[in-house]
């Protein structure tokens, strides 16, 4: 039976718990929210970057208005709870919208410190804690006129950040010591004051605000001291408090917030609360992490897991202002039962401090460089003896086992006749040289002006450290995106060397290109896979558990852990024999749901895991093949009826659609690919929204790419027109080896191609016969090793790669 569930609040921590309750007992509640702000779920963690004019409302959306209807979710928007009747089970808002609950719970959040000090009601002080606090000082920024931020922790210096991005002149006042003192220590704390102060905001620190100077609106903050410190604006930062009146004036019991036990429950056991408004066995929280973990166990608890618990961990402290590297967690107090390591650089402005008791790090404080937080943190949740790693431990993960903390000292100490790049020739020299005299900041740059590290790109860190060593602060090689944590290299990089070193297998990727993990992650490894079957088609054995688990077997898993099946129907044509084996498979499995697909297939959905062997089995025998809907790789082609049946149809366009599908099918490509082809301009298969798209017309074959009508909306581009369909063919098979070749991995083809730029594509495909015709010989030589019937050749064992990506697949290996 639905249960009526009550939820008042709407802030990030309520709605990841919607996510998981909807996961784990969908259907279980009918949901109404009620939010006191007008608008829907946002990111608040992401107010910091609005302000400063990095984003917008629209890109920190949680959960638009669509996910609450498509949910079946009743929110209501600018709707602040009044009071809670627990004897009627009722709760009723201030504009008398009243709804009943079998179960309630409170997120109200936390509501800022207004310093009671004279002037605090006045016109142009404000808080920072909601959208509509930003838009006010963002409304404010636009006088360009002056700031005051009162506070200068997180909140505090984050405001001030934005507001001196928006043009305005700020200054902090903060009534402790040092900045942050609740999450740095004093020393990091000065730093922090020399890095905000070098942005332009001035700060000014045991400053306590005696009042705020205006009449009718702020003119000016006076301090104790007696400096007056004139302000057309003035934030209030100094903290926030839970806010828990409601729950409070509904008699639950609350302390600082709302008291609540580990399941997350108040003194009501109907009543649940979580978030910024409550208290766990004495602790208040304020950072997104331990919110979301009280989500996850209020979803359970309400999912009917008992002993879901709430457990305390130490969260990390990051300030969330660009430029500035701060990181801090943990005890980092001093006393005499801790002792401490401290590395610090003054002329990079860096500081490390690992406390240690009992060699077991308890907290750690570090400025400037932060990469290694997360290592610090594992070391102290582990709690682990960190006695042999001792002396290098401050100098963090990179570091151990080596006692030089500077990676250009090596490279400083050469001669300059010193060669660097042994494939090229060139010596150390000549790459400073060239950096200097010709103004390279981009290791391309230097790639193209002296070939060092062009090659086979074993010398590329060298050539890196040469780089920071002549350019010093000027070489960001943070440009290049790593491709995820276990390396720095970023996709280019990695498809690069793969072909350059010849590596033809995931272990010598791994090894050669020195991987900070053993085996790779779920990120990483599904791309290098591709990578490897792309460029050595013939040679590499696809590794399948490389592969997302709907590309091992065939079938996309869905949110009950059921699976739909898409066996291909080439060109969206099918028959009576086919339509007959569909309908004796869904009898057969009882499958409850049979739907048609956007891309002329029909997907049976529900199917059990274990029935996936036996459901393919007999597919196969009617003749399917995989239709791929899960797949990294071609998964439809959608056709009109074209001249066969149209009145308007200058081609056959289902001829040329099946055609395109048979000769392209089982290819792997970076992401999905869709296409569609449509027999005249009228588009009745919506060719110009596909990845690529072909539109039929008098005088022939007009190609179309870099379309896409999923999360971004965009029209096609047109590649050009071709006379045959022989043309078409090879010309849409070049342009998809192409995107094979360079794109990245996950990356789609409207990206790769703004990336790589539309003319460029249109060159290589259209005008260079040549390219185009390498391109084509490429693809038909992958698909030696890739169109093989997966079930037929599979249980012959005629293929030597049994598991190759896109077309076979091992079911028996897979349903384990």
């Amino acid at each position: 039976m639905t249960q009526k569930l009550v939820i008042i609040g709407n802030g990030m921590a309520p709605g990841r718990m919607l996510e998981h309750l909807l996961e784990q007992a969908p259907g279980r509640f009918d949901v109404t929210i009620f939010n006191a702000e007008p608008r829907v779920n946002y990111d608040r963690i992401m107010l910091s970057p609005v302000l400063s004019g990095e984003k917008d409302y629209e890109q920190i959306i949680i959960h638009g208005d669509g996910w609450y209807i498509r949910n079946g979710i009743t929110l209501y928007k600018g709707h602040r709870i009044d009071a809670i009747d627990r004897v009627a089970r009722t709760v009723t808002s201030a504009q008398g919208q009243t709804a009943p609950y079998d179960k309630l719970v409170i997120a109200t959040g936390s509501t800022p410190l207004i310093l009671p000090v004279p002037g605090h009601d006045l016109a142009g002080v404000l808080t920072y804690r909601d959208l509509d606090d930003v838009n006010a000082m963002l409304l404010a920024a636009q006088s360009r006129a002056k700031a005051v931020v009162i506070g200068g922790g997180l909140l505090g210096l984050e405001a001030a950040a934005g507001l001196q991005a928006q043009g305005m002149d700020v200054t902090v006042v903060h009534l402790m010591p040092t900045l942050m003192e609740r999450q740095l220590d004093p020393a990091a704390g000065y730093l922090l004051q020399k890095a905000v102060e070098a942005r332009g905001i001035k700060v000014l620190t045991k400053a306590n605000t005696k009042a705020i100077l205006g009449s009718n609106r702020v003119e000016g903050v006076a301090l104790a001291d007696g400096t007056v410190i004139p302000a057309t604006l003035v934030v209030m930062a100094a903290g926030i408090r839970p806010n828990a009146a409601v729950a409070r004036g509904a008699g639950l019991a609350t302390n600082r917030g709302i008291v609540v036990d580990h399941g997350m429950r108040t003194s009501d056991p109907d009543i649940l609360a979580l978030g910024e408004c409550v208290e766990v066995n004495g602790h208040v929280y304020g950072l997104v992490a331990p919110l979301y973990e009280m989500a996850r166990v209020a979803a359970e608890q309400l999912a009917g897991n008992d002993e879901a618990r709430f457990v305390h961990s130490d969260t990390p402290t990051k300030l969330k202002v660009t430029g500035i590297d701060v990181y801090s967690l943990g005890d980092f107090a001093d006393g005499d039962d801790r002792e401490e390591i401290v590395l610090r650089d003054a002329s990079a402005g860096v500081y490390k401090r690992v406390i240690l008791k009992d060699n077991r790090i308890i907290g750690t404080v570090l400025f400037g460089e932060v990469a290694d937080g997360a290592w610090f943190n594992d070391l102290k949740r582990k709690a682990a003896d960190i006695s042999e790693m001792r002396d290098t431990l401050i100098f963090g993960q990179a570091r151990q086992g080596t006692s030089a903390p500077d990676p250009t000292a090596a490279v400083a100490a050469l001669p300059d006749d010193a060669e660097i790049c042994g494939c090229n020739g060139v010596c150390k020299g000549r790459i400073t040289g060239a950096i200097t005299a010709k103004g390279l900041t981009s290791l391309d740059d230097v790639r193209a002006h002296t070939k060092a590290s062009a090659s086979c790109g074993s010398c590329t860190g060298l050539v890196e450290q040469l780089m920071a060593l002549t350019l010093g602060d000027a070489y960001n090689r943070a440009a290049v995106q790593p491709m995820c944590a276990c390396t720095d290299l970023g996709h280019d990089d990695v498809r690069r060397l793969i072909k350059a070193r010849s590596l033809k297998s995931l272990a010598a990727v791994m090894q050669e290109l020195e991987w900070k993990t053993s085996c790779g992650c779920a990120k990483c490894r599904p791309a290098l896979n591709y990578y490897l079957v792309c460029d050595w088609p013939d040679e590499y054995a696809d590794d399948y558990q490389s592969r997302f688990v709907n590309e091992r077997v065939h079938a996309n898993i869905q949110k009950d852990g059921t699976f739909s099946v898409v066996p291909r129907m080439w060109g969206g044509v099918t028959s009576a024999q086919e339509l007959r084996a569909i309908a004796d498979v869904v009898d057969k499995f009882a499958i409850p749901t049979v739907k048609v697909t956007g891309g002329q297939r029909i997907d049976m959905l529900g199917v059990r895991k274990e029935d996936l062997p036996a459901v393919w089995a007999d597919l196969g025998k009617a003749g399917f093949v995989s239709g791929h809907a899960y797949a990294k790789g071609l998964r439809t082609v959608k056709t009109c009826v074209g001249t066969d049946w149209c009145r308007f149809g200058t081609q056959d366009s289902t001829g040329l659609g099946i055609r395109i599908e048979k000769f392209m099918w089982g290819s792997w490509t970076p992401a999905k690919v869709k296409m569609a082809v449509s027999g005249c301009p009228r588009n009745c298969a919506e060719a110009t929204c596909k990845d690529v798209g072909v539109v039929c017309v008098d005088s022939g074959y007009e190609i179309h790419f870099a379309g896409a009508a999923g999360l971004d909306i965009k029209g096609t581009e047109v590649l050009g027109l071709v006379k045959t369909e022989d043309e078409a063919l090879e010309h849409i098979v070049a342009l998809v080896q192409m995107y094979r070749e360079q794109g990245r991995y996950l990356e789609r083809i409207y990206k790769w191609a703004k990336r790589v730029g539309v003319e460029e594509i249109r060159r290589q495909i259209m005008q260079d016969g040549e390219k185009r015709r390498a391109y084509w010989d490429r693809f038909v030589f992958s698909q030696k090793f890739a169109q093989v019937d997966p079930w037929s050749e599979r249980a012959s064992g005629k293929h030597k790669h049994e598991f190759h990506p896109m077309a076979r697949v091992g079911f028996a290996q897979a349903a384990e």
